[in-house]
Formats: structure tokens, C-alpha cells, sequence
């Protein structure tokens, strides 16, 4: 029996290991290769999000209410065109000893409780029309189709309130879009996440996964066009942004990255260390 619990020990241990480690493998989406610093949680999993064998974006994911805290891209320039024939995918590496690195398809059977209990799952989006699936790393802020199918993870995902997904949110990701495409002349680094009050989506009866209270990103890109009129200048070489998640009252407010982190010193559990950006995204 003592041998037996040792094994089964060893095993959580390592199943752990392979989400909890650095994201030194997806180092390439994070400005200076350093994740924004001073978060703190106990059921938060680092995810090196690969598809097809590529690590294409860094998550840190919260176990427990089965959502992202953030997702951490380079962007991509792009028209902008979603793609809406992409599978949804789950993070096999949360659940098992064997789980494989790649983000894989949901099977068409009833999903292993392994995975129910790590992450979200489809039917926990089944019931709930107030609100939809709406991406950290959105499809729109990549151009080559693997890093746009690679978007599709419910690691990636969070319960947006519909007028507000498909409204202000929307139109922000794609001012970003507009803004990065046209006078970012490097890397652009994308870091957007969220902040929970501890509502939650129910299905039979147990708490299922956070709904975000206020969404939050913000980018750097420190070689920018130096000639750009100064009303897009003034927001480089970083900018942030966040919006409540509601019906109402959900406009997105753009400000300086400070300024978001001093907004999100209220609203999240962090220490005083806390910075989205490696010395603030100044070159």
C-alpha cells in the first residue's frame, strides 16, 4: 500500500511538472523572454500552448476556475478575417501522465473526468446564452492557420458576455489589429487577461468556470514608426486597455500600461512586484 501511494504521488508530481514548469519552451511570445511578474494563486499552471508540434502562445491557467488568467502572444500582422471552422481543443498535458503536448480536438464521445476536472469543457458552454467563448489570444491577431487553429483551445477561453464579446471588446482587438498592422515596424508582444469576482458558471450544480469580471490587455512593441501622427505615437512603444464584461456599462477604457496595473492592483491577487512588461516595455 505505501509503495502504491508513493507511485501515485510520483505521478501527480510529475503530471504537474509539465504545466507548472517556466515558459522558457514559448520564452519567443513574452517581451525579453520574462512573463509578467507578481501574480499570485495556488491552482495556476503555466501552458506552453503547442499545436502540431509548434508551441505557438503562453497561457497561465487557474485550474480550479477553469479559465486563463492570461494568454501571452506575439502578434501577427493580418486582415483580420476570423476563422470559424476550426475544431474547439483541450490541454491534454492538465490531466494526464501521457498527455501529449499538443492541444488536441474534443473526442465526439463523452470526454474522459480527467479533463473535466482540470479544464473547462464544451458542455460547460452548452447551457449558458448570456455568454460565449471568447479568445485571450484572439484568431483575428494571427495570419498563418496553425496559429490561428492553435487560438481554438478552451485553455485560451473565457465566458464573455455576448454584447460585450461581439461589441466594444471586439472593436478594440481590432483597433489593436489596425494600430500594430500599420506602425508597429517590429515585435509586438500581447499580454491579455482577466480579473474574477467568484461568479461562476453552474452545471449540475457544481461550479464549472469563472466569468470574468473586467478584461484587460496591453501590448509592446518598441520599434515603431517614429513619424506616426502623434495621437497613435503617444501609444507606443506600449498601451493598454480594459472593459467590464457586461451588458452594460461596458465600454473599453485605452490608458498607459501603469496605469492598467495600478487599476489591477484592486482587483487581482498580486504582490508589489507586479508588471505585465519587463522594465515597463522601455527599450
Amino acid at each position: 500500500m505505501a509503495a502504491l501511494l508513493l507511485l501515485v504521488l510520483y505521478t501527480v508530481l510529475l503530471v504537474e511538472a509539465s504545466v507548472v514548469e517556466d515558459f522558457r519552451e514559448c520564452r519567443q511570445f513574452l517581451y525579453k523572454g520574462t512573463s509578467p511578474m507578481g501574480i499570485l494563486g495556488e491552482n495556476l499552471r503555466k501552458i506552453c500552448q503547442h499545436y502540431a508540434n509548434v508551441p505557438r502562445y503562453a497561457t497561465l491557467y487557474d485550474a480550479q476556475q477553469h479559465i486563463p488568467v492570461y494568454s501571452a502572444y506575439t502578434f501577427k500582422k493580418s486582415n483580420g478575417e476570423k476563422r470559424e471552422d476550426y475544431p474547439w481543443m483541450y490541454e491534454p498535458q492538465l490531466a494526464t501522465l501521457q498527455g501529449s503536448g499538443n492541444m488536441k480536438p474534443f473526442p465526439d464521445s463523452n470526454i474522459h473526468q480527467n479533463f473535466e476536472d482540470s479544464q473547462a469543457v464544451l458542455n460547460d458552454y452548452a447551457d449558458v446564452a448570456l455568454y460565449e467563448r471568447g479568445q485571450l489570444n484572439p484568431d483575428q491577431h494571427q495570419a498563418e492557420p496553425n496559429d490561428k487553429a492553435a487560438t481554438y483551445s478552451l485553455t485560451n477561453v473565457v465566458p464573455q458576455v455576448r454584447e460585450f464579446n461581439i461589441g466594444p471588446w471586439f472593436k478594440h482587438e481590432d483597433r489593436v489589429r489596425r494600430r500594430l498592422n500599420n506602425y508597429c515596424r517590429g515585435q509586438a508582444y500581447v499580454v491579455t487577461g482577466v480579473t474574477t469576482s467568484g461568479n461562476m458558471i453552474r452545471r449540475a450544480n457544481i461550479d464549472r468556470v469563472g466569468i470574468p469580471e473586467y478584461m484587460w490587455t496591453a501590448y509592446c512593441c518598441t520599434d515603431y514608426d517614429k513619424n506616426a501622427p502623434f495621437y497613435v505615437r503617444y501609444k507606443f512603444p506600449s498601451f493598454a486597455a480594459y472593459g467590464l464584461n457586461d451588458r452594460v456599462n461596458n465600454h473599453v477604457v485605452e490608458l498607459p500600461v501603469k496605469r492598467l496595473e495600478n487599476v489591477l492592483k484592486s482587483k487581482m491577487h498580486i504582490d508589489k512586484d507586479f508588471q505585465l512588461f519587463y522594465k515597463d516595455c522601455i527599450p
